[in-house]
């Protein structure tokens, strides 16, 4: 009985080795299929809703309130795939080791509270970017948030301890540039009727919602590896929650600032088709914003937080020049630099990502070859054995 258990245990590494030795291939083909569906929610999301916010400052609408309201408001239509994925994630089996991970990790308690506090993190991040978007020209403001890939990169080397490697630093330190160029340029870009405070305060605003969105995204992924979240499932228990608290926080925010009373007659002068159009405008901003934020807790949970943040950078060259032709705002020699710089500092990360993946596969590839070489040793020590079966 021992020879048998002795023998067919390797038969079984072995059997396990093979399989994972002739599917890697489709299965990385797999990987990148949900993380490029990922990628494609968050450029079409923050491309759609981002232009939609500029177009509700600019045909009429004043209520900051209401404009960080809608980045969050949307939870619910993610409830339909939350009812149909949580069965096929929590078996009686997964259960219970689900339960024994929390167990070593962090209570369920714990857990409710860093999505409290995650929430209430995005609600102050969204009203800064709110103050950016309404004081900014579009253009400027989608420029100015290519930052947020720099302090990602240093939140991620600090709580994620993901490694700075040259070309990194080189991506960080050319988008650093890039939105200084943004900062010195001359006056003529302001907004009319808008003052250099107001558009200082503009420029502060975007650059804060920048580092505290590139903090959050970081603590999402510290939070996904805690407890283990990883999933489908998972991700939009996430955006569910924190988004429910934010939602929270901004409906008490615009009924104790009173920028409730406000609306209809803000909805009746807009400018864009009236009241009809206020609210077309609203709700698509609402999803847009939503269909954003899947994408990016998505990438954060199945690749990391520096990744989800490279690929929303790739907005960048759609956005402002979109704007030029929408509304109207300046594309001159001083943002030509930074969209370069940008673009160049985004490249610099991608080639970055493209080595680090090819030296990991590298390394798995050798692993597989050394682990299947000890199970064909193992198995032919117990080969004598093996006969008895």
């Amino acid at each position: 009985m021992d020879a048998r258990l002795k023998y067919q245990q390797p038969d079984k590494d072995e059997g396990s080795q093979v399989t994972s030795t002739t599917t890697p291939h489709s299965h990385r083909w797999g990987r990148w299929l949900v993380v490029g569906m990922y990628a494609c929610s968050l450029l079409f999301g923050q491309a759609v809703a981002t232009l939609l916010s500029r177009l509700y400052f600019e045909k009429g609408g004043n209520s900051k309130w209401l404009a960080t309201l809608v980045q969050s408001v949307a939870f619910p239509l993610l409830f339909p795939f939350l009812l149909f994925y949580l069965p096929k994630h929590h078996h009686p089996s997964s259960s219970s080791d689900q339960n024994g991970d929390n167990s070593s990790t962090g209570s369920s308690h714990t857990l409710a509270l860093a999505y409290v506090a995650l929430g209430l993190l995005i609600i102050g991040d969204n009203m800064l970017y709110t103050w950016g978007v309404a004081l900014l020209p579009v253009s400027t403001y989608s420029l100015i948030c290519a930052s947020q890939l720099g302090f990602n990169a240093l939140f991620s080397f600090l709580l994620n301890k993901q490694p700075l490697k040259p070309l990194t630093i080189n991506s960080v330190v050319l988008l650093t540039f890039s939105s200084a160029l943004l900062a010195i340029q001359s006056p003529s870009d302001r907004p009319p009727g808008l003052s250099r405070i107001k558009y200082a305060l503009g420029f502060i605003c975007t650059v804060a919602a920048s580092a505290l969105y590139a903090l959050i995204l970081s603590l999402m992924q510290k939070v996904s590896t805690r407890w283990r979240c990883q999933n489908i499932s998972g991700i939009l228990r996430m955006q569910v929650w924190t988004s429910a608290v934010a939602t929270l926080v901004c409906v008490i925010g615009i009924f104790w600032s009173g920028e409730w009373r406000k609306l209809r007659k803000e909805a009746s002068g807009f400018t864009a088709g009236g009241a009809a159009g206020y609210t077309q405008v609203v709700v698509w901003m609402a999803v847009g914003w939503q269909i954003c934020s899947v994408g990016v807790v998505g990438l954060v949970f199945v690749v990391s937080s520096l990744f989800s943040n490279v690929v929303s950078t790739l907005s960048l060259p759609l956005v402002p020049i979109v704007a030029v032709f929408l509304f109207r705002d300046k594309m001159d020699g001083v943002k030509v630099a930074a969209l370069l710089l940008a673009l160049w500092g985004f490249g610099s990360y991608g080639y970055q990502q493209y080595l680090d993946e090819g030296a990991e596969r590298r390394k798995m590839r050798r692993v597989v070859e050394t682990e299947g070489g000890l199970v064909q040793m193992e198995g032919t020590r117990g080969g004598g054995d093996g006969e008895l079966c």
